[in-house]
């Protein structure tokens, strides 16, 4: 049995991802242009959710990308 080969965005692909989802702006996809991309978890209707690890996946090509979200509104510095 091999190894499972998991499928992740290009650095540059994966930043620009990662910045639409902290603006709360449209996802699409920066390798196949499909506007289904899961967010794990999903961000609630309110406010701009939990701090936490965060999983973006396209459904079209299935890659995928994880990052924390830090509690917004905090100071880089402040931390």
């Amino acid at each position: 049995m091999g190894r499972r080969h998991v499928k992740e965005f290009r650095p540059d692909e994966a930043l620009n991802l990662i910045t639409a989802d902290r603006e709360g702006k449209e996802l699409r996809c920066p390798s196949c242009g499909s506007e289904a991309i899961e967010r794990t978890p999903r961000r609630p209707r309110k406010g701009n959710g939990t701090p936490g690890r965060v999983r973006l996946t396209c459904t079209g090509c299935s890659r995928l990308v994880a990052y924390i979200d830090r509690a917004t509104g905090t100071p880089v510095g402040m931390r």
